[in-house]
């Protein structure tokens, strides 16, 4: 006989990923896992002890898996191309991946993994998309909360354009909504004394240049 292969909490999270971002949340199961796997439900129950321990860890698994490597990426860069990027990524995964996007960022928390991941506090406490603060704090002599207004605005509208975007079924091509992101982050950027150089296509084109080079 051959040697069974041992079912890791990995493999079954992968599977699980998998299953999300092929079908969405509903059809993550521990009998559906299992037969991606080619085992028994019994280590999917035995890693997790249930469902929704098993959702919360998935939740964690699959932003690291659609945002891994963005603040490295960032680095190194111009403030409005670094971050043109984060916007880029945001969307892309709206188009690309839209079953994980809503899972992350659209479902209810405590209907999918029951709890919220910011606890009792207001998503709105904390600053959106950090990196690009300390980016654009770094490179201008700009008050910090100035910054910090600016980014959020552009986040809550790229995020409120992705949204748009999954109910429309895609109708909007992807780079014309990059291409919406980029208008807004310049004329916000002016608005509070930023004036960048460059344009949508040759920040567009550079940033698919550097992804297609490291793929």
């Amino acid at each position: 006989m051959g040697r069974k292969t041992k079912i890791t909490r990995d493999m079954i999270l992968e599977a699980a990923y998998e299953l999300l971002d092929e079908s969405g949340i509903s059809a993550v199961a521990i009998k559906l896992i299992a037969d991606r796997l080619g085992c028994s439900t019994q280590p999917v129950s035995w890693q997790f002890g249930s469902m929704t321990e098993l959702k919360k860890e998935l939740y964690s698994y699959a932003a690291h898996k659609v945002f891994d490597g963005l603040e490295k990426e960032m680095q190194g860069r111009k403030a409005i191309e670094a971050f043109f990027l984060s916007g880029i990524r945001y969307l892309s995964i709206a188009c690309d991946h839209p079953h994980v996007f809503r899972f992350l960022n659209v479902d209810d928390p405590m209907d999918t993994i029951g709890e919220r991941p910011y606890g009792d506090a207001s998503m709105f406490s904390f600053q959106f998309d950090e990196e690009a603060v300390k980016i654009f704090a770094s490179q201008y002599d700009i008050p910090a909360a100035q910054i910090a207004e600016m980014v959020r605005d552009t986040v809550i509208y790229t995020h409120g354009l992705a949204l748009m975007m999954i109910f429309d079924g895609q109708k909007l091509p992807k780079k014309e909504a990059c291409r919406m992101v980029y208008n807004l982050g310049m004329k916000l950027s002016r608005d509070i004394g930023i004036t960048p150089e460059g344009d949508f296509e040759t920040a567009y084109n550079t940033i698919i240049r550097k992804k297609g080079s490291k793929g």
